[in-house]
């Protein structure tokens, strides 16, 4: 990826075009060919469990990396069973339940690359994200808009929240199968896996991939996948669903970083 680093479109398939072009030295890397249910090996991060809030501090989950040949259904007329529905509502409930949530997490992009960093998540619609050094980049919602921010350079780019796959993720409250077009519901002996698609005329068709440990219902992971089928895959642990956020750490900061025309 060289001489033009990118930063990942993490929360935003809008974010997979013009805000890529700002950040500095070290490269976020950008997804990687397109989800697929389950057709996906299991790593270190199976043998992550535990509630949300837990004392001990974890080490990084080796991210489960989705087949890039994975084949997921496009149709708006997918139909699920009895379990898939109940899966399905497991996680929505789970999601509706949580108020705020914070930990570390691990981002893998399509050349296997990784980056880490601390996350912070206030429902309705306020996350930030905070890449650890040598990457200049944090990325902030306020509940209605997205920035990323390029510390290094002090430029960021903002964009409407409402264009987020994983504005689901930070809804208040969340019914997956009524509120989102879901394609696939999988399970297995150790995650719950719900996807996403999205069709936008002007963008393409997205998909975010949630995934959540069937032993603690707790959230894992998730994948985003671009209009172009590449993915970005985030874990998260050292989840904390009792810590006390700073409003702060929302705020979007135009005194300080300039949000370049265009």
């Amino acid at each position: 990826m060289g001489g033009r680093p990118v930063v990942i479109a993490l929360l935003a398939t809008a974010l997979t075009a013009s805000a890529l072009a700002h950040s500095s030295a070290q490269t976020v890397p950008v997804p990687k060919p397109a989800p697929k249910g389950r057709d996906v090996q299991m790593s270190a991060q199976d043998g992550q469990k535990g509630p949300a809030t837990t004392g001990a501090t974890q080490t990084p989950p080796n991210p489960v990396i989705p087949d890039p040949h994975r084949n997921v259904p496009a149709s708006i007329f997918a139909t699920f069973d009895a379990n898939q529905k109940a899966q399905a509502g497991r996680v929505s409930a789970y999601l509706s339940s949580l108020q705020s949530l914070t930990g570390n997490f691990v981002q893998v992009g399509p050349d296997g690359s990784k980056t880490k960093g601390d996350f912070y998540i206030q429902k309705p619609g306020k996350v930030r994200f905070e890449y650890d050094a040598p990457t200049p980049i944090d990325i902030v919602a306020d509940g209605s808009s997205l920035a990323v921010r390029d510390r290094k350079l002090a430029t960021q780019d903002i964009y409407p929240l409402s264009q987020t796959p994983l504005r689901f993720l930070l809804s208040d409250r969340i019914d997956l199968l009524k509120d989102t077009n879901v394609v696939s519901v999988t399970a297995d002996d150790v995650y719950i896996s719900v996807t996403i698609e999205e069709k936008q005329a002007l963008i393409g068709t997205s998909r975010l991939m949630l995934m959540v440990g069937v032993k603690d219902g707790q959230l894992k992971q998730w994948t985003v996948t671009d209009p172009q089928g590449y993915d970005t895959t985030v874990a998260v642990y050292n989840l904390d669903t009792t810590k006390k956020i700073d409003p702060g750490l929302f705020k979007i900061d135009f005194t300080n970083y300039g949000t370049p025309p265009g």
